[in-house]
């Protein structure tokens, strides 16, 4: 029998400030999402480790018997059609905090399989990941540099098409520290709208393979 499923997303923040703008913008994408669930994995609140241990260099080699922290995110996302990533870009890139998030939580057995025969195989087919970067510089400095380009293809193909997930929306907030509020406003209304719309248009998919 077909299994469907209703939209579920899971939304990851990291920032140590709960007035940060990341937090507002994550807020918004849980009130623009509404009547769909939305559970909301705040790292720094919850005290996430980031630290890569030997526990998970164990894990990560053997692929099973994880850490109770990363066991626990495992479950998370395996509850979630859609996985929003909001943080605020650190060096052109996300935090180190929710870099040691996906180093720990998206890890062999479990994100995917590597074998010495075929080499990795993604087991994340199920999700969409939708990213949702918050940068201080403008988008000609990142055009200009090609700050863009090195994101996406660190985070989209680096990480999203390794595992299998499928893009979702990319929404940048640029300029995320100016003086007019007012501007401020128009550009994560536009990000939120943007992702929101793009998990609302992503249909139900059938899950009966995955499971």
């Amino acid at each position: 029998m077909t299994q469907k499923t209703h939209r579920r997303t899971l939304l990851v923040t990291a920032h140590p400030d709960a007035d940060a703008l990341t937090h507002h913008v994550a807020e918004q994408l849980v009130s623009a999402l509404r009547p769909h669930a939305v559970e909301v994995a705040d790292l720094h609140r919850e005290r996430f480790d980031p630290r890569f241990t030997a526990a998970d260099r164990r894990a990560y080699h053997e692929g099973g018997d994880y850490p109770p922290d990363v066991a626990r995110e495992h479950r998370r996302l395996d509850r979630a059609t859609d996985l929003v990533l909001v943080f605020p870009v650190y060096w052109w890139s996300m935090p180190a905090l929710l870099k040691g998030w996906i180093d720990r939580v998206f890890v062999n057995g479990w994100a995917f399989d590597d074998s010495a025969e075929s080499g990795p195989s993604p087991r994340l087919q199920r999700l969409t990941t939708h990213l949702l970067p918050i940068a201080g510089a403008d988008s000609g400095t990142f055009e200009r540099h090609g700050y863009e380009q090195v994101l996406r293809t660190q985070i989209e193909h680096g990480i999203v098409d390794f595992v299998g997930s499928r893009r979702g929306a990319t929404e940048f907030i640029h300029e995320s520290e100016q003086a007019s509020s007012t501007a401020t406003a128009a550009n994560v209304t536009r990000a939120v709208r943007a992702v929101s719309e793009a998990v609302r248009a992503d249909s139900p998919r059938d899950l009966s393979a995955a499971l």
